[in-house]
């Protein structure tokens, strides 16, 4: 492999990394400029960790009424992560050397887990656009725990778990009466878990095959 080469493959394998990193800088942006309102207080001004949730910022207007300026800022970062995370879902499963049927059904899964994401910016259901995406990403997360305990990464295998807890967790609060007032926080620590595990994920792969 040419130095070039090398170069250019090794910073492709970090890009998920460089797209977290960009993506978490934005959405605080994002929060800053959103002017206001909640499920929990419609008059309420600024944007709330324990109170407004990601898709907030996707909207035209905010809760409060007002036009959201936060809207740019976020379609952003949801464009640099869905690319980010795109890429990680190819790359992954490809330099992990998964099998055939194994490594397609990381990539396919997990790339349309990215593209039907963008449904939130669309007039479709919300519910509908979300549990689609969901269920997609869902099964390239399973893929990934399968193939972290086939490749021995067994830390990195326990992290999957911990946040395929979260995932029901998430799920649980959504579904469950008078327990939606949670949802809102544990959904960003749901976020950075994922964004951290992944990033991990990527800086294994690039010491065991790029670093030299």
């Amino acid at each position: 492999m040419t130095t070039a080469l090398h170069r250019s493959k090794s910073i492709w394998i970090v890009a998920p990394i460089i797209g977290c990193f960009l993506f978490v800088i934005l959405y605080v942006i994002a929060a800053l400029l959103y002017p206001g309102g909640s499920g929990a207080d419609k008059t309420a001004i600024g944007y709330s960790l324990t109170n407004n949730y990601w898709c907030n910022l996707l909207s035209e207007n905010a809760i409060n009424g007002q036009p959201n300026a936060a809207r740019p800022v976020a379609v952003t970062a949801m464009f640099i992560l869905c690319l980010s995370l795109s890429t990680f879902w190819i790359l992954f499963p490809a330099l992990a050397r998964l099998k055939k049927y194994h490594k397609l059904l990381i990539q396919i899964a997990g790339t349309l887990a990215m593209l039907t994401s963008f449904l939130l910016l669309t007039n479709i259901d919300h519910d509908l656009a979300i549990n689609t995406s969901s269920s997609l990403g869902f099964i390239a997360v399973i893929g990934t725990l399968v193939a972290l305990y086939q490749l021995k990464w067994n830390w990195l295998f326990v992290f999957g778990l911990l946040n395929v807890l979260l995932i029901g967790l998430n799920n649980y609060l959504y579904h469950t009466e008078g327990m939606m007032i949670y949802l809102p926080l544990v959904q960003k620590i749901s976020f950075i878990s994922f964004l951290v595990w992944f990033s991990l994920i990527d800086l294994k792969l690039y010491r065991k095959y790029f670093k030299t």
